[in-house]
């Protein structure tokens, strides 16, 4: 009899499910709260923007932009503008000053005059690196991080249309044949014109005109290596170059406008052969460009010039974003700026700029009609000079033409035997500036007095070089700066006020007659400053001006009494950080 198995029930145990179902929906719920929240965030922050309600408020990015680009910059800053940017919660408005670059660095460094200006801006747009260079040497700390270039434009030589076509049309031009050509009698034969005399080229100040600035280095590279550049330091002392550069400054025209904007508009008024006193002026493309449509002065000339692009290597201005550094930038200011500078970059923007006659590299557009210009290629670029040669360029330029007297005070304190860098003193940095402006100088007048205390019986200066020509005296200015040693104190306003005093009796008329002071320390006896302005105000003479000029070394010269007597003169108050900026600024100084 069979058996069956009984049939037994299996029971499967496990976990509940309505503790499960309960974690899930928690879970969810806290995904939704954070995804709400994050989306909520988004949007409380475009309507935020939108609504010009920030957390922080409203903030202005000024920016100084060179009259050349200020209305393209200008049409970019309204665009972004309009985009509501935030930057660390702050609504972003960008406002755009079109101030000419001298200007710009001279206030920036000697004391901006917002009555005049307007509000001091947080980047600063101009023409060429050679500003920031500028600036760099003559206070660092204003400078905010590294410049960068958003545009180019190359410089021409500009003429009368009959001036320009007979130059096209003979044996060429390049940048270095300008000494020659202008110092040569009867200069226009190299371009089958010798009925036309003499080919004077007008060369506003370099230090206020960078394209002149660039056509000097240009000028000249001929002696590098490749012809190409870079003109260094080592360069500007060898006897060719600086023969070079006397034959430009001695064939500069007798009467010239100071300003590239001025000879231009003086050629177009009288655009026969050498009728306004010279044949030629070089400018930026950009410059040109504005001149001829009547950009900038609301009325286009009759006969426009006529761009001449020289051969060979030329020099081309950068038009570097140069963001700015003080008490009055803040961090908003600081990103902001950041995020404006690549906006220009962008290419809509390059157009912008492209459209205002500057040269992109995303487009090879150009604004029509430009009449005068030919918009030829850029092939060759000159090679630039570094900062510090750069601004010894300037200087030898200003000394060169003879028109410089310039007494430099030196501070010999025991201060001064502190570390300035590199394993160098302060002073041995001061030593190696001031020869090496003495071997690079072409003429001019220069003398050497040194100040600490008890240098000369009771007084605390001693006069160690008279002022006098450089070519004259140039071994003796040499041993005088070689025999500079630190000594004691810094009785400085005493010094000062002696020197003003002797240059007073030795003025020179007709030249700028100058003093120029390095110092490292505070005034620490003699005269006080409040004493030192009664002197100068009882020494003053009308019809002799002497600019007196300071270079401040390291952080403990006095600078608002610094800043106050070099206003007050017409001179430049230069800081630098150590004694590596020195040479720099020394330059800076005598080119100022």
């Amino acid at each position: 009899m069979s058996r069956h198995r009984a049939l037994r029930t299996k029971v499967r145990r496990g976990i509940a499910k309505w503790p499960v179902a309960i974690v899930g929906v928690v879970v969810l719920l806290v995904l939704g709260y954070f995804a709400y929240t994050w989306v909520a965030g988004i949007v409380d922050q475009r309507a935020a923007a939108q609504a010009g309600d920030c957390r922080q408020g409203d903030a202005s990015l000024r920016v100084a932009a060179t009259p050349s680009v200020a209305d393209a910059v200008r049409q970019a800053a309204e665009s972004w503008s309009r985009g509501r940017p935030v930057v660390y919660d702050h609504c972003i408005r960008v406002e755009v000053q079109s101030i000419h670059s001298d200007v710009v660095l001279q206030s920036l460094t000697q004391g901006w005059d917002e009555a005049a200006l307007g509000a001091r801006p947080h980047a600063w747009v101009t023409d060429s690196m050679l500003w920031a260079n500028r600036l760099g040497a003559q206070n660092r700390a204003l400078l905010g991080a590294q410049p960068v270039s958003i545009a180019a434009s190359p410089v021409l030589l500009a003429l009368p249309q009959e001036g320009a076509q007979a130059v096209q049309a003979g044996v060429g031009f390049r940048w270095t044949d300008l000494p020659e050509v202008t110092s040569a009698a009867g200069g226009w034969g190299r371009f089958g014109k010798p009925e036309w005399g003499d080919f004077k080229v007008a060369m506003p100040d370099p230090a206020t005109n960078a394209a002149t600035a660039m056509v000097i280095q240009s000028a000249l590279a001929g002696a590098s290596p490749d012809g190409k550049g870079p003109v260094t330091t080592e360069m500007l002392a060898l006897d060719p170059v600086k023969a070079t550069l006397g034959r430009l400054t001695a064939s500069k025209p007798e009467q010239a406008p100071p300003t590239t904007w001025g000879a231009l508009s003086q050629l177009a008024d009288k655009p026969g052969a050498n009728a306004s006193g010279f044949s030629a002026v070089p400018v930026f493309e950009v410059d040109l460009f504005r001149h001829n449509t009547g950009k900038d002065s609301g009325t286009a000339p009759l006969q426009p010039l006529y761009g001449v692009a020289a051969g060979g290597p030329s020099p081309v201005a950068d038009f570097p974003f140069v963001p700015l550094a003080g008490d009055w930038v803040g961090e908003a200011q600081v990103r902001a700026a950041q995020e404006f500078r690549e906006f220009l970059l962008a290419p809509e923007q390059q157009r912008t700029l492209a459209g205002a006659g500057l040269r992109v590299d995303t487009t090879t557009e150009r604004p029509k009609p430009s009449p005068g210009i030919r918009w030829a290629t850029m092939t060759d670029k000159l090679v630039p000079a570094d900062a510090t040669t750069a601004q010894q360029i300037s200087a030898a330029w200003a000394t060169a033409d003879n028109g410089q007297s310039v007494t430099v005070l030196v501070d010999v304190s025991k201060s001064m035997e502190e570390p300035g860098g590199d394993g160098k003193s302060r002073m041995a940095w001061v030593k190696d500036a001031l020869s090496g402006q003495v071997n690079r100088s072409v003429s001019g007048a220069l003398g050497l007095w040194e100040f600490s205390r008890a240098l000369d019986g009771e007084k605390p200066y001693r006069q160690l070089v008279a002022t006098g020509p450089v070519v004259g005296q140039k071994q003796q200015l040499l041993d005088g700066v070689a025999g500079l040693r630190p000594q004691s104190a810094t009785q400085l306003y005493s010094s000062v006020a002696a020197l003003y005093e002797k240059t007073l009796a030795e003025y020179q008329p007709g030249k700028r007659n100058r003093i120029i002071v390095l110092t490292d320390g505070a005034n620490d006896g003699g005269l006080t400053f409040a004493q030192l302005k009664t002197e100068l105000a009882r020494l003053k003479q009308d019809g002799k001006d002497i600019a007196i000029s300071v270079l401040a070394i390291g952080p403990d010269p006095e600078r608002q009494p610094l800043g106050e007597l070099t206003r007050t003169s017409g001179g430049t108050l230069s800081v630098v950080d150590d004694g590596r900026g020195v040479d720099a600024a020394l330059a800076q100084l005598l080119s100022a």
